[in-house]
């Protein structure tokens, strides 16, 4: 079984920018969570975790190359379970944006 884990921030942190680290400090946090998240979870503590990450994307589109990466795989049928710390990591927009692609209802 292959887990896969999606990451993202639309902004970066300050210490980003300046070169003093070399990934926001909410991607380290989200990783930290889903990780804790996965080998918590007897149905899932056992797979293989593959991560995407999109540090520094917004969400309000597909076109950021880890979505796109992943989406893919999950096409092959090479991913069984994707888990994000909260939908908005995958798709980044507000309900009225989603029932207007006709995702909610």
């Amino acid at each position: 079984m292959k887990t896969a884990m999606y990451l993202r921030i639309s902004s970066e942190d300050e210490d980003l920018r300046t070169g003093e680290k070399n990934e926001s400090e909410s991607i380290s946090n989200q990783r930290s969570l889903l990780r804790d998240y996965v080998c918590s979870h007897a149905d899932l503590s056992g797979s293989e975790i593959l991560e995407f990450c999109d540090d520094g994307w917004s969400g309000t589109n597909f076109e950021r190359p880890a979505v796109k990466a992943l989406l893919e795989q999950v096409r092959r049928g090479q991913v069984n379970c994707i888990v994000v710390k909260d939908y908005c990591a995958i798709i980044g927009l507000n309900q009225k944006g989603l029932e207007n692609q006709g995702i909610l209802a």
